[in-house]
């Protein structure tokens, strides 16, 4: 009786035991105990912290940009126009000069005595014109009372002309000396920069088709830049009568942006079948001379009404195969994918023409490692790339 009493203690002791442990098993099961939350949240990443900037948005006027080159207005190349020794180089090599600045005297003393003998012949030819003018008019008299034979009158009239066309070839003789004997003070036709002189003082120079090169001359200010612009460009800025109000910037090769404002000085008058392009020559100030003729410049033609639009710093573009891409920030702090569509340059910023609306906040450093639905802790920058924090509008 005992022994019967003693099993089914055991059993009633068995069964309250693994019922105990089956209530701790579903205990600590359960998803959404406090426990396993603390698990969790101990194990999870922290967010990732990037930098992100609201998008920028004001007007613009759209531009397209080119690669040509600097021109001078003036490109002078000085030769000799008569021929003789050079006695004087009155520049130093690379200065600037006005017009009229003497650049080379060539030894002037031939062509002075042929002035004076050009004179010497003048003089000559007035005596002989006043002598036959006077003979002339007494022939005139004399026919008159038919007391001079009409031979003798013919010869009196025909030296009076002879001589009148010899006093004109006596004239442009000396005409000729003068400026013959000008030629020897070489002057600057124009204001500009120098070259060096390839003739120096001691040369003998010659005329015609074997002038030597003595220096060439380029003017300053204003200067032209030349470059090539594509069809859609001309018809849509410059094929009207007020190209000339169209803003044209310049940058040179070591300069980010654009430090010179000019305008469209001319336009060719045929489009290059070949390449599609028109050639355009703008017109720029040169004021401080660092402008030189060859130099490499970048180009910004505008045109068109100014517009809103969208802008961000081209770091915060992610390409996807053929697709360009940003990550927006949400108002949970979580990025999201958004396809876009660029546009032009503007100071320095990107066009976006589709994808993003004005308020918007996306990533701009960091975007590597960031994926789309992720939390991120945001670093509040401006657009410009700096790191100078701005108040979070979230």
């Amino acid at each position: 009786m005992s022994n019967t009493r003693n099993r089914k203690y055991a059993a009633l002791g068995a069964t309250l035991v693994l019922a105990g442990a089956g209530a701790l098993t579903v205990f600590h099961g359960h998803g959404d105990s406090p426990v396993n939350s603390a698990v969790a949240a101990s194990n999870a990443a922290p967010p990732t912290e990037v930098d992100v900037a609201p998008v920028v948005a004001r007007s613009v006027t759209d531009y397209q940009s080119y690669s040509g080159r600097l021109e001078a207005i003036d490109k002078v190349e000085i030769r000799p126009l008569v021929s003789g020794t050079i006695v004087a180089v009155h520049f130093k090599d690379g200065a600037l000069v006005k017009k009229g600045d003497p650049l080379f005297t060539i030894d002037p003393r031939p062509y002075v005595a042929e002035v004076d003998r050009a004179s010497a012949q003048l003089a000559a030819a007035q005596a002989r014109n006043g002598y036959t003018s006077t003979d002339a008019a007494r022939a005139d008299r004399l026919l008159v009372d038919n007391a001079i034979a009409k031979r003798d009158y013919d010869q009196a009239q025909n030296a009076a002309r002879e001589a009148q066309a010899n006093l004109k070839a006596a004239q442009a003789a000396l005409e000729t000396a003068k400026i013959n004997l000008g030629y020897t003070n070489i002057v600057a036709p124009v204001s500009g920069r120098v070259s060096r002189a390839e003739m120096t003082v001691g040369n003998i120079v010659s005329t015609g088709s074997s002038a030597p090169l003595l220096t060439t001359l380029v003017s300053v200010s204003p200067i032209y830049a030349s470059f090539d612009v594509d069809e859609q460009t001309y018809l849509r800025y410059l094929s009207h009568d007020s190209r000339g109000s169209v803003p044209v910037s310049l940058g040179l090769a070591n300069e980010d942006g654009y430090s010179r404002e000019g305008k469209v000085d001319s336009v060719d008058n045929r489009l290059d079948t070949g390449s599609g392009t028109i050639r355009v020559r703008a017109r720029f100030d040169n004021g401080d001379g660092a402008l030189l003729p060859g130099l490499y410049a970048r180009i910004k033609v505008g045109g068109g009404a100014p517009h809103p639009a969208v802008l961000i710093d081209d770091a915060a573009i992610g390409t996807d195969q053929d697709k360009k891409f940003v990550m927006v920030v949400d108002h949970d702090n979580r990025a999201q994918y958004r396809e876009v569509t660029l546009g032009t340059q503007n100071d320095g910023l990107r066009v976006i023409v589709k994808g993003l609306q004005p308020g918007e906040r996306i990533v701009i450093n960091g975007l590597q490692r960031v994926r789309p639905n992720d939390v991120i802790k945001p670093n509040v920058v401006v657009m410009s790339g700096t790191s100078t924090p701005v108040k979070d509008a979230s």
